[in-house]
């Protein structure tokens, strides 16, 4: 490989009272997510080299800014389950809270954050290829809303490297959780979808 490949393992203690899992999430829950999505498409676009400074800068700038807020997100109550999107895409780790507490989550396409530009590069044919094993992979316990377009649903399974925090909350902490987010340099976090009864699957919306 041309690029540099290494692995890192980080090791710590927490109080047993404040682990949050990607299984506890509750019925009725909100879904915030703290980082736009995005980082895969333009990693596609570099490597065929279409991607301006300005995108270049927006992808160091996301995969750069470290996921402070997890530890505290883990303190606050109303928290009930926590995860980090990464190179399942958006929709593997979400289908990872839903299997993990058999419930249904529901996005809101349009809620979605992403990064300048990637809907256009994702139209034009720049994604990789772990986008779409990812669908292969899952895409049968995700229903997607008939307008939802490829290139949309190639951004909801973009593997990100350094991706954000999803956080399933009770709705009355979703304002707490998002000013603790713009506290930490995170603004551009949103609710993106909420968790409710049902198949352990996944329900996209536009």
């Amino acid at each position: 490989s041309v690029e540099p490949i290494y692995g890192l393992v980080v090791m710590g203690l927490v109080h047993p009272d404040r682990v949050k899992r990607n299984a506890d999430a509750r019925a009725g829950d909100v879904l915030i997510l703290g980082k736009p999505l995005g980082v895969g498409v333009l990693s596609a676009a570099l490597k065929k080299d279409v991607l301006g400074e300005g995108g270049y800068a927006a992808m160091i700038a996301n995969t750069t800014k470290l996921n402070k807020p997890g530890k505290l997100l883990a303190e606050m109550d109303g928290v009930h389950a926590l995860t980090d999107v990464t190179g399942f895409g958006l929709l593997g780790h979400l289908l990872e809270l839903a299997r993990g507490a058999q419930l249904e989550a529901r996005l809101d396409m349009d809620a979605i954050p992403l990064l300048p530009g990637v809907l256009q590069l994702a139209h034009d044919g720049y994604f990789t290829g772990a986008s779409g094993r990812n669908w292969d992979a899952y895409g049968k316990d995700v229903v997607l809303g008939e307008s939802i377009t490829p290139a949309q649903r190639a951004l909801l399974t973009d593997p990100q490297t350094s991706g954000g925090l999803l956080v399933s909350c009770a709705p009355e902490a979703a304002e707490a959780v998002l000013a603790l987010f713009a506290r930490e340099g995170f603004g551009e976090a949103r609710v993106i979808g909420r968790m409710e009864g049902g198949s352990a699957r996944v329900v996209v919306n536009a």
